[in-house]
């Protein structure tokens, strides 16, 4: 079904997607909310690795609401760094890439 050379080529991109992966899991982005008062540090895979409040004169309700927004900031960061770090992976390897 596959030929040799389609099947090297498929080898080859798993080979440099978990390689990618690898480097995401080292890369580390913030988000913030309310001028750095919540600030949420993710890796490029968007594992937090972090959460710091630094305003204690937060209710629980306004606190949860600034890690939320602070976290989805964050997110859509390593979000946007994952795709252009896998789009590179696959140059080369993927026609059209």
């Amino acid at each position: 079904m596959f030929g040799n050379n389609m099947m090297k080529k498929l080898q080859e991109m798993q080979a440099k997607v978990e390689e990618t992966k690898e480097r995401l899991n080292h890369i580390k982005l913030i988000g913030e909310a309310k001028e750095g008062a919540v600030r949420v540090e993710v890796n490029g895979n968007g594992v937090i690795t972090s959460i710091e409040a630094k305003d204690n004169n937060l209710s629980q309700v306004e606190l949860i609401g600034l890690i939320q927004t602070a976290a989805n900031r964050a997110l859509e960061q390593a979000n946007r760094t994952k795709e252009m770090e896998m789009a590179q992976s696959a140059k080369g390897i993927v026609p059209g890439m």
